[in-house]
């Protein structure tokens, strides 16, 4: 379970201050992921920490420029695009995932006056399950490819 203090998210000051954490159940993959990488990164804070200062984690300007020398363009993939591209193939790929699952995952708050202060399931049974499908998925796409072990050198 990686959680994310309320201060790091993207919040009213006020929901920053008194707000929960949010928490995001990692799949299998992603655990296996991140244990594969410790040894490259796991003396510091962060998994993927600035280039600068080991201080703050890597930037979305730092992921948008990978994507950049990868050949996408500005109009065809930003880092922010892989949460709404989720967003979309969870809802039309994986049935039976309900769209307040989904949205609750992503950390979108309830709309109107009433949505916040009434609507606090956290659906955490239901999203362990599709975080789960949702790298199951991403694997099946990607073919069963092995990820080559990376190695300290």
């Amino acid at each position: 379970m990686l959680t994310i203090p309320a201060q790091d998210m993207k919040r009213r000051l006020h929901e920053k201050l008194n707000g929960r954490p949010h928490f995001v159940p990692l799949a299998r993959q992603a655990v296996q992921a991140l244990e594969d990488i410790q040894p490259l990164t796991g003396h510091g804070r962060y998994v993927f920490p600035s280039i600068r200062t080991g201080e703050r984690p890597m930037s979305e300007n730092t992921m948008n420029a990978a994507l950049r020398r990868l050949g996408y363009t500005n109009d065809e993939m930003a880092a922010h695009g892989f949460r709404a591209m989720a967003r979309t193939v969870m809802a039309e790929q994986m049935h039976g995932i309900s769209p307040d699952v989904i949205e609750a995952q992503l950390a979108h708050g309830k709309s109107g006056p009433m949505g916040a202060a009434y609507a606090r399931a956290q659906f955490m049974d239901m999203r362990k399950d599709m975080m789960q499908r949702w790298a199951d998925y991403l694997y099946q796409l990607a073919g069963n490819a092995q990820v080559p072990t990376l190695r300290v050198t």
